[in-house]
């Protein structure tokens, strides 16, 4: 059996603060067990936290990370859940390149605003 982390030991894992952590549980993407005020994290709720975390890198809301969760959690047609997942990371993608374009023309113009600036030529 999988050992069970304190809040304390699930904040130092995951490098979460604890108003993080306590916010997680909030809005219902974390339902530790509780004994009393104490609450404990198995396996299933380090699992999902490893994807809240890997959905925020990757620029997820928390309303598309629940809705991750739940497809992933969800019982039914391996198949449907694979193509729902692909078209929700196949729409990130496309956002993330979109982004990455304008990022890659905002860093040209100021590259040349530098240039430009060191070549003594706006005035």
């Amino acid at each position: 059996m999988d050992p069970l982390l304190s809040f304390k030991e699930m904040c130092a894992r995951f490098d979460v603060t604890p108003r993080t952590l306590r916010y997680y549980e909030y809005i219902e993407l974390l339902q530790p067990h509780r004994e009393g005020r104490t609450r404990f994290y198995g396996p299933r709720e380090v699992a999902r936290m490893q994807v809240i975390l890997r959905g925020k890198r990757f620029g997820f809301t928390l309303e598309e990370i629940r809705q991750w969760l739940i497809l992933s959690q969800s019982e039914g047609d391996d198949v449907a859940h694979n193509d729902r997942i692909v078209a929700i990371a196949e729409r990130k993608l496309e956002e993330l390149t979109r982004q990455r374009s304008a990022l890659d023309s905002a860093i040209h113009d100021l590259r040349e605003l530098r240039d430009a600036a060191k070549a003594g030529k706006i005035g």
